[in-house]
């Protein structure tokens, strides 16, 4: 199905081939979509990030481009991906099967465009995913946005980084070496407890830089505590509201890491 202002292309890796949607020009920048897909607020972040000077790569995992998102769709996914060999929801210390593909489809891009890396973002399901990306040294500006894996239904899920120890001392030595981690939540975000950005913060230090953004009960922004979706579904697009400086922040991170 067509996403009106990308081009469609294709990639393939190890037998599995998927279509990928692009838009712009400059580095490359990969946006991994959230439940349940490519919805219109996901394909207006990655038009932004494209208008920002990047080329935009957002690869179909899941779900219908284009549809929005309403409750049913919403439940149709979590539950499509629940059970999917391709995603490991539960997974405290593994990151899920998909990340082989992302991590060679953000090879290629590398390869295509040059320059000083690729940046990968991931958002809620995926959110965690660019942290397993960051194993390969083609990542270098990783954002996560309301990384919600493992689902924290115990408090080793709650603290959990969907990354195997191997992967995690890769990534903290690549941190060390002079990569940053961008992390973005609600303070009362369910899916992604504060006990996972204090994680990230105790294993990566000052490499990883963290946005919370109040949704307490009475907050000044009027934001419910349902908040979930910092750059799409909950962003209010006003001149110094929380999400609209975390959007110009994810922005900036991109032109600092990524631009010459």
């Amino acid at each position: 199905m067509s996403l009106p202002g990308f081009t469609e292309t294709q990639f393939s890796h190890d037998g599995v081939a998927r279509v990928v949607y692009r838009r712009g020009a400059g580095p490359g920048v990969v946006v991994m979509h959230e439940i349940p897909g490519i919805t219109p607020s996901v394909a207006a972040f990655a038009e932004r990030v494209a208008d920002a000077g990047f080329t935009v790569f957002v690869p179909h995992l899941f779900g219908t481009p284009g549809k929005l998102d309403t409750p049913l769709y919403i439940a149709e996914q979590l539950a499509r991906a629940c059970i999917s060999r391709e995603f490991h929801v539960l997974a405290s210390r593994q990151a899920s099967p998909i990340t082989d593909w992302l991590r060679a489809l953000c090879r290629d891009v590398h390869a295509e465009l040059g320059g000083k890396g690729v940046g990968a973002i991931g958002m809620c399901l995926t959110g965690n995913f660019a942290l397993a990306l960051m194993v390969d040294p083609a990542i270098a500006a990783p954002v996560l946005s309301q990384p919600s894996l493992p689902f924290p239904l115990s408090r080793e899920r709650r603290a959990g980084l969907h990354l195997s120890d191997d992967d995690l001392r890769a990534v903290k030595e690549r941190v060390a070496a002079g990569t940053p981690v961008l992390g973005l939540r609600f303070t009362h975000d369910p899916m992604c407890p504060k006990e996972r950005f204090d994680r990230l913060g105790a294993e990566l230090g000052d490499g990883f830089e963290r946005i919370e953004i109040d949704s307490s009960p009475g907050n000044p922004h009027g934001l419910t505590r349902t908040a979930h979706s910092v750059l799409t579904r909950d962003l209010v697009d006003r001149e110094g509201h929380p999400t609209r400086e975390a959007l110009s922040r994810v922005l900036a991170f991109f032109r600092e890491r990524l631009h010459p």
